[in-house]
């Protein structure tokens, strides 16, 4: 016969004693059954904690995912700007360079040879859609705008020298224009050109080394060039004299003056007034002798009367 285990349960109101029966097997099944909920429960509860730690890191992930994807969409539309405008300083350099080498050509200068921005390269993607679709081609991109940028600053080194050489070039070729003499000296008629020519005084032949423009006493003489007055005083037969250093080997001298309106040393301009016309010196009649001298040998002046 089995062992049994009986239960009794005794009410506390004095009613009828209840008594169960159950065998050993019975209660075995029922403890393992008991353990096996506990057990299942209790890897329910375990599953179900680290089912919500993973839904948390996971919202967390989505949250740091949409946030990277907010910062690449920015830096998007920033290389997309830096894109186009490189781009537009590399057009603007471009027609910077040409209008140098127009300038060159009419100025006869030769044309800069620039390495960088010129001989490199084309424009960067401005649509960059696919561009930035995998992490490689956003870096090569990126390395490439650097080497763009550096281009770019080489070119604008290079280009700003190439201007300042162009500039200095100009500045020298105003000054030799307006060092240059380019007017007459006065108002008048030309009695006695540059050359050969019967001396008005022996009537032997001599070598006239000036033009003589004749006209009334009082008359204004002007400088003919920008230049510096080397000389005021009296020269022999051509009396009163003004010589002007104008550099660049030229200089130009007046002869036969009344009075100087400039002292020595004196910067003077074009067209302006330096002295007045006289008769100093041997001389027919009121005149000013006019001398242009190139390197120390006399040219003839009517070469550089422009009006």
């Amino acid at each position: 016969m089995r062992e049994r285990i009986s239960f009794c349960l005794i009410s506390n109101t004095g009613g009828r004693v209840k008594q169960y029966a159950a065998s050993k097997t019975t209660l075995r099944v029922l403890a393992f059954l008991c353990l096996a909920f506990i057990a299942v429960l209790a890897y329910i509860v375990h599953d179900y904690k680290n089912l919500r730690n993973t839904s948390f890191d996971t919202y967390r992930l989505e949250g740091s995912v949409a946030r990277q994807l907010e910062e690449i969409k920015s830096q998007r539309k920033q290389i997309q700007k830096f894109a186009k405008e490189i781009n537009s300083l590399k057009a603007k350099m471009t027609a910077l360079k040409k209008t140098e080498d127009k300038i060159r050509v009419i100025a006869n200068l030769e044309s800069t040879t620039q390495v960088g921005l010129f001989g490199i390269g084309g424009s960067l993607p401005e649509d960059l859609e696919t561009n930035l679709d995998l992490k490689g081609k956003h870096n090569s991109l990126v390395r490439e705008m650097h080497e763009q940028v550096n281009h770019l600053s080489a070119a604008f080194t290079n280009q700003g020298r190439g201007f300042e050489s162009l500039l200095k070039h100009l500045e020298d070729q105003r000054n030799l224009l307006a060092s240059t003499p380019a007017i007459r000296p006065t108002d008048g008629w030309v009695t006695s050109r540059f050359g050969y020519r019967s001396s008005p005084f022996t009537d032997e032949r001599e070598f006239h080394k000036g033009l003589d423009i004749a006209t009334r006493k009082g008359t204004p003489i002007v400088a003919t060039a920008n230049g510096v007055v080397s000389y005021v005083g009296w020269k022999g037969q051509l009396g009163r004299v003004i010589v002007i250093d104008h550099g660049y080997g030229m200089v130009t001298r007046y002869g036969h003056i009344k009075e100087a309106l400039v002292k020595r040393g004196e910067t003077v301009k074009r067209g302006q007034k330096i002295a007045i016309v006289g008769s100093s010196g041997k001389t027919t009649g009121p005149h000013v002798h006019y001398e242009v001298m190139l390197n120390g040998l006399p040219v003839n002046p009517e070469r550089y009367i422009l009006n």
